[in-house]
């Protein structure tokens, strides 16, 4: 399990991750407000300005923005990534989501990946990631 501190910092992680990818999206939607609106979400949420309902929700927007979208699969990735960093509110088990579509978004994965794991403490993505397994072995059982 992992301390409010805790999630409140995956939060910012997950939102940092997205916020990378963002121009990917903006690019191909640059009227479109809803990943940009998630990031900031997940930011408003890890400070105590906003409710997990309110990021629950915006998250929503976020992903309905990667359905709707008809572009390059980069500019979905970046929005389903601001989409899981908002959604890190609910559950911190998101953030690494909001990392693999980063890192499917980058033009170079692996160089991603480097940045995200040099920009979070080893040992709270491990923390997340047991408990991400734990959930999925609890669904599966």
């Amino acid at each position: 399990m992992i301390s409010p501190h805790e999630h409140r910092e995956l939060a910012r992680w997950a939102a940092a991750c997205a916020e990378r990818a963002l121009p990917l999206f903006e690019a191909e939607h640059p009227d479109d407000p809803r990943p940009r609106a998630a990031i900031a979400a997940a930011r408003a949420w890890a400070n105590g300005a906003i409710t997990v309902q309110a990021a629950r929700e915006i998250s929503f927007l976020a992903h309905a923005a990667a359905r709707e979208s008809a572009c390059a699969a980069a500019a979905d990735a970046a929005a389903r990534a601001a989409g899981h960093a908002a959604a890190t509110a609910h559950l911190p088990t998101h953030a690494p989501h909001a990392a693999d579509y980063a890192a499917r978004a980058a033009a170079d994965p692996s160089d991603e990946r480097c940045w995200q794991r040099a920009a979070i403490e080893a040992e709270l993505l491990a923390a997340v990631t047991r408990q991400s397994q734990r959930e999925l072995d609890r669904q599966t059982a």
